[in-house]
């Protein structure tokens, strides 16, 4: 039932909010996301305001530190292990790395746990390759898609944005597989200026992304019928 629209070219989850992601073969579906998307963050120590943590917004450097779970099959209860830009290693929760964080930021910080990820609007984001190649040619280059910290990357011919509210199904026809609820686009920052390898600002990317595209890339979704997502899983438009 419904029309394919694509194939899913990519997942990532973050473990650490504005940490680097890690690329996944499968990802589990929950109510409340990718099982072990942004389930840890950092705090701006004190911090009464509306966004409170603290990000690549604060220090950019944080995004080269790339965090992994050491048992990604339980990640409830797996150790994060972090790699800094240096190739030093330690545990999330050392406070030789939670040390390092405050002298980059110049602020004291909070690790925190949620069990239910800490998304800024909505548990999945999306995106087609059909949005990144009208986005390339828009920059006149390319573009790294990890920027934009997107959960599941769709191959498909057509932008996210013409889906509208409509319910995305993941794999064969008839395998009650997941489903995502499609809602509205994701309205960027400055984050996706920063340099997912070098940590380097380039601001003629949100311009880019400002002018071509309504400051809108990719789209929010929530889980309909939870599973799991696999690479190269076709996609449906119900």
């Amino acid at each position: 039932m419904g029309e394919i629209v694509g194939r899913v070219a990519a997942l990532w989850r973050f473990p650490v909010k504005s940490m680097a992601g890690e690329p996944l073969a499968e990802a589990e579906l929950g109510w409340r996301g990718i099982q072990g998307d942004r389930q840890y963050a950092f705090l701006r120590h004190g911090s009464l305001s509306r966004f409170p943590w603290f990000t690549g917004r604060d220090a950019n450097g944080l995004l080269l530190y790339r965090a992994r779970y050491r048992d990604p099959g339980d990640t409830k209860l797996s150790t994060i292990d972090v790699t800094t830009p240096e190739g030093e290693h330690f545990s999330l929760d050392a406070p030789e790395l939670k040390a390092r964080i405050d002298e980059e930021g110049g602020m004291a910080v909070d690790l925190v746990r949620s069990g239910r990820s800490f998304f800024d609007a909505m548990p999945v984001s999306i995106v087609t390759t059909a949005t990144h190649d009208a986005l390339d040619a828009e920059s006149g280059a390319s573009v790294d898609p990890r920027r934009f910290r997107i959960n599941v990357v769709i191959d498909s011919d057509v932008r996210e944005s013409e889906w509208g509210e409509r319910l995305l199904a993941f794999g064969d026809e008839d395998d009650g597989g997941p489903r995502l609820i499609v809602h509205e686009p994701i309205e960027r920052c400055v984050m996706v200026t920063i340099d997912p390898d070098t940590g380097v600002r380039s601001p003629g990317v949100l311009k880019t992304v400002v002018r071509g595209f309504n400051n809108r890339i990719g789209i929010y979704a929530s889980p309909a019928r939870c599973g799991i997502i696999q690479v190269g899983d076709p996609v449906r438009l119900v």
